[in-house]
Order: structure tokens, then C-alpha cells, then sequence
């Protein structure tokens, strides 16, 4: 929670400097699919189950260090369920159990994006992410709450409808991955959940949705000159 409210409070920073330079705010609301994880502890001994799709927020910053390129700077969040099956055939009594575990997942991405505007109002676009995802567990069966941070990529594309100089809509579809095989993972387990060693699982969300996007400060025009908002 503390890196996340670090980065809100960079974000809230930096706006007053967009004033000056050529800067976006972009709001986002997604709706993530659900996606299938499994892991397993040896040949027999395994789980599988889903991370529950449902509603993404988020908020970012974006630089254009050209009229047709932006570095940005943005944050996820997500609160879902995920409901967990494990089977270890050792285990005589109750080889099967199930779970249904609590999941907030926080994206903190820093991010490239190309523009190709078809026209002063219609400007699609293609950006690639990178970052970490913090992952939190609860509603384990012995109440020991878990957490993680992980590396997380994403790709995504879409359009702004500038409807203003200054205000547009965003659609927008996404493909965010946590990779979750480096060196461990972050596991759920009957006992609780932790950071443990485990096979090599990534998670996938494929997102769709849209936001809105403010232009501040200045932009340049086709002949390089400063063009004020």
C-alpha cells in the first residue's frame, strides 16, 4: 500500500509541471477476462484453478517527448477471487480440497506508446509495458495472509476520440502477464499462502475497456512549433 501511494502522490506531483510541458493524465476502467493457473509439487501433487475476472481501474502519467511518442508512468488495481483445487493422491483422507482465496493485484508499469493519428480527432495507438505487479492473498484457511511482488509485462492498443483539444475517450484493449516462474513464485496453498518454490506458472489477463485522457500544458503542430493548451 505504501508503494502505491507513493506513486499517486508522483503522479499528483508532476501534473503541475504538465502545465508546463506536454504532458496526458489518462483515467482507465477495464474489464479483465478470467485466466487459468496451475502449479505443481511433484508428478502426482497439484493444483489448478482461476483468476477471476472482473473490474480494473487505473491511473497514469504520460510524457510526449514527440508528437507521436509518449513514455508513461501508470497504476492498476484490481480486486478479485480465486477459486483453487488441489489434488495429492498421498493424502488417504480428503485427497481433494478446494479454496476460494481473496486477490488484490496492484500494476505499477512504466510504458512506450506510438501513435499514429488518422486525424485531428481519431489517433490509434500501440504501447508496450513493463513493471511489477504486487499480489496480495487473504481468506487462507489458517488466516496467514500472503504477498508478493512480481515482474509484470503488458502490451496494448487502441484509439483516443479527442472530442476536445483537451479531452478524449479512450478504447482501449490489453494484455498484461505476471511472471511468476523467476525464482519462485507466489503459490496458494491449503495451509496458507507465501512466497515458495514452485514450477513455472505466469498469469495472463486479456483486458478490454477504454477511459478518458487530458492533454495539459503545450504539443507541437506539423511544423515543430509549440502548440498551447
Amino acid at each position: 500500500m505504501k508503494k502505491v501511494l507513493s506513486l499517486l502522490l508522483v503522479i499528483s506531483s508532476l501534473t503541475v509541471w504538465g502545465q508546463s510541458s506536454s504532458f496526458r493524465i489518462n483515467l482507465y476502467s477495464n474489464y479483465v477476462f478470467d485466466d487459468q493457473v496451475d502449479s505443481y509439487y511433484s508428478t502426482t501433487a497439484y493444483y489448478d484453478g482461476k483468476i477471476k475476472g472482473g473490474f480494473q481501474w487505473g491511473v497514469g502519467l504520460e510524457y510526449m517527448i514527440k508528437p507521436a511518442y509518449g513514455i508513461s508512468l501508470a497504476y492498476f488495481r484490481q480486486g478479485t477471487n480465486a477459486p483453487i483445487t488441489y489434488y495429492d493422491p498421498a493424502t488417504v483422507i480428503n485427497p481433494v480440497k478446494t479454496q476460494d482465496f481473496d486477490l488484490v493485484m496492484n500494476y505499477i508499469m512504466l510504458g512506450g506508446t506510438r501513435y499514429f493519428p488518422a486525424s485531428p480527432a481519431v489517433e490509434p495507438y500501440f504501447g508496450i509495458d513493463l513493471g511489477m505487479c504486487i499480489l496480495d492473498v487473504s481468506n487462507t484457511p489458517n488466516g496467514n495472509d500472503g504477498n508478493a511482488t512480481k515482474f509484470a509485462w503488458g502490451i496494448r492498443g487502441g484509439t483516443n476520440i479527442w472530442a476536445t483539444e483537451r479531452f478524449g475517450i479512450k478504447l482501449q484493449a490489453g494484455l498484461n502477464s505476471v511472471v511468476q516462474g523467476v525464482g519462485g513464485t507466489l503459490y496458494f496453498g491449503t495451509g496458507g499462502a507465501g512466497a515458495g518454490v514452485a514450477s513455472y506458472s505466469s498469469l495472463l489477463q486479456f483486458s478490454l475497456g477504454g477511459g478518458l485522457a487530458f492533454r495539459l500544458g503545450y504539443t507541437t503542430n506539423a511544423t515543430g512549433q509549440p502548440k498551447v493548451y
